[in-house]
């Protein structure tokens, strides 16, 4: 069958316009990166102009931040870290270590961590860390639109959750029964009591500190 010129004019014109849109979809295929995303440097820039000292270990930055709560202080030992695609951004606040002796560890508390794992929400949830035997409370979020303030909103808010779970998380609230005590009025969560002088609260990631929770 010949083609005559109008057909090679058409040939032509969809070659050509196959050329033209090939590298549009192509680049279309490619995800574009997310807004205000931040990388290992930038977060590290971000906590330092909260007036946060961070210690950088390998991927991980280490720091102290203080979450108020009404007339008392607690001092969270926390940390931050990227994914490893940096898709997402990792806090931990540093809780009680587990007691040595398994006996010691009730099984009636440690499924009320998994318990309040449904309640956090947000990207919250506790875990254990064999390397140093202790709890953290950790926060996943999206690296995306990140700021100084958002950071510190983020902070904020898991030092919160930190403050509301002490009753459930703290193993010296820990009874025979293995539930924390439950004031008058049924609420789970208990809220500590007022430390002694109005001292700050510590909670560190030290795994040589005997005491985790200092009044």
């Amino acid at each position: 069958m010949k083609l005559t010129r109008r057909d090679w004019m058409t040939v032509g014109g969809l070659a050509g316009l196959a050329a033209v849109t090939a590298p549009a979809m192509a680049q279309e295929a490619v995800p574009a990166a997310a807004a205000g995303k931040v990388s290992e440097a930038q977060l590290g820039e971000m906590l330092a102009a909260l007036g946060l000292q961070a210690d950088k270990k390998a991927q991980r930055y280490d720091f102290a931040f203080v979450a108020p709560l009404d007339d008392q202080q607690w001092e969270l030992s926390m940390s931050a870290v990227l994914s490893q695609d940096q898709s997402s951004l990792w806090v931990m606040a540093w809780l009680d270590e587990l007691p040595k002796s398994s006996a010691d560890v009730p099984r009636t508390a440690l499924l009320r961590l998994l318990a309040e794992n449904d309640q956090l929400g947000g990207g919250k949830f506790f875990a254990y860390i064999p390397a140093n035997r202790r709890f953290v409370l950790q926060q996943v979020v999206a690296n995306e639109n990140m700021t100084s303030a958002k950071l510190r909103y983020i902070l904020q808010d898991l030092g919160s959750s930190v403050i509301d779970t002490y009753g459930i998380w703290s193993v010296q609230s820990w009874n025979s029964t293995g539930s924390p005590p439950v004031p008058e009025g049924g609420s789970a969560a208990v809220a500590p009591p007022t430390p002694e002088g109005g001292a700050a609260r510590t909670v560190t990631n030290d795994p040589n500190f005997e005491q985790p929770v200092r009044r």
